[in-house]
């Protein structure tokens, strides 16, 4: 997750300096198709620490990281775990800026420990957040903040990954003391017996920056002890249940598209579906989600096509059923957001070569507001 620390954000030359908790990244460019190429912060640190060993002054390393972050063949190294089991930090953010529709190949857990402004979309379903509230991510779903306006607080939360290998030898260890892992969950916990998770999620954090005698391990206990906890507070009747907000023209469109993926969808098709102008629906996914109509449609049917394969079907099938007129144009899409062609995502997933797909997973965008 990208944030954005209180630095100067120069939108006009699209070099932005940033500062988060687990990326630093002081300078990139940005490319013809609005991506951003991020890595992960022990990698960049270990960049920063070689330059400055080498005699580099702050100055020289800020712009050799604006004139070298450009990867080879489209490879962007974001969202990625740097553990094979468990990650966990800490986010904040102070401005809007908007985070593209996305999914993941692993597990997250956000608990929001400030939240005003923010509204969280999972699948097709919106929610409002609270200071409290938890989220429950797995993987291959799309999710996205959506901010509502500009922050009249830091949006804070914690955030904990979890592999797929880790949440399967768990779940040998006790199948029913984990929650439903293939369907995503708000859980609102301010004024309830589980608001101590919020401490759970703060000390989880603190032993992944400390690097304490251990700390690999004890993350793995909090997170398996989050994970049942998780599973008691759901089946906690006195928890008032998430409320999705009322469904507006974006939440519609969105399930729309996500019911109708095989299909060709246009905006000429969508806008009289919906009785509205294209207009409408072009402004509306522009404000809210930041991005065009078409775009959106583009990253819903390459999120789904990601899980079609991990599933095993074949290549035709999934360029088919997530409606791409041919392979070349699902090959072609699917290179371009994920770096790989979709055979080699495949051959990586079979390999169970979780690290790799964890580097390949959907890129976190920041883009910059005009």
């Amino acid at each position: 997750m990208i944030t954005n620390h209180k630095r100067k954000k120069n939108c006009k030359n699209v070099q932005i300096d940033c500062n988060s908790d687990i990326y630093v990244v002081f300078s990139y460019k940005t490319f013809e198709d609005g991506i951003y190429p991020i890595m992960k912060i022990a990698e960049i640190m270990e960049k920063i620490q070689n330059l400055y060993a080498s005699g580099l002054t702050k100055e020289e390393i800020i712009r050799h990281f604006a004139q070298n972050l450009t990867i080879s063949g489209n490879i962007y190294q974001e969202m990625e775990m740097n553990s094979l089991y468990v990650d966990s930090h800490q986010d904040i953010s102070y401005t809007s800026d908007l985070v593209e529709m996305h999914s993941h190949a692993f597990y997250e857990i956000l608990f929001c420990s400030s939240a005003a402004n923010v509204q969280y979309l999972l699948g097709s379903t919106r929610y409002q957040l609270h200071d409290g509230d938890l989220v429950f991510i797995p993987p291959g779903v799309s999710h996205s903040p959506l901010y509502l306006d500009q922050l009249t607080q830091p949006y804070h939360r914690y955030v904990i990954w979890i592999s797929n290998e880790f949440m399967e030898r768990a779940r040998k260890a006790d199948p029913t003391a984990l929650p439903c892992s293939d369907q995503p969950f708000l859980l609102h916990t301010h004024g309830t017996q589980w608001a101590f998770l919020e401490q759970l999620f703060q000390r989880s954090v603190l032993e992944n920056e400390m690097h304490s005698v251990g700390w690999r391990i004890i993350l793995g206990c909090f997170a398996l002890q989050i994970m049942v906890i998780l599973n008691r507070a759901t089946s906690d009747t006195s928890v008032p249940p998430p409320i999705a907000e009322a469904p507006e023209l974006l939440d519609r469109v969105l399930a729309y598209i996500q019911d109708n993926l095989s299909e060709k969808i246009t905006l000429e098709r969508t806008a009289r579906y919906f009785l509205v102008s294209e207009s409408t629906i072009r402004q509306t996914f522009q404000k809210r989600l930041g991005i065009s109509f078409y775009r959106c449609v583009t990253q819903i049917r390459l999120i789904r096509a990601k899980v079609l394969i991990q599933q095993g079907l074949s290549m035709d099938t999934v360029s088919t059923l997530v409606g791409f007129a041919d392979y070349s144009a699902f090959y072609r899409a699917f290179k371009q957001r994920f770096g790989v062609p979709p055979t080699e995502y495949r051959n990586l997933f079979l390999s169970a070569d979780t690290a790799t797909l964890d580097l390949l997973d959907d890129r976190r965008l920041l883009t910059p507001k005009k």
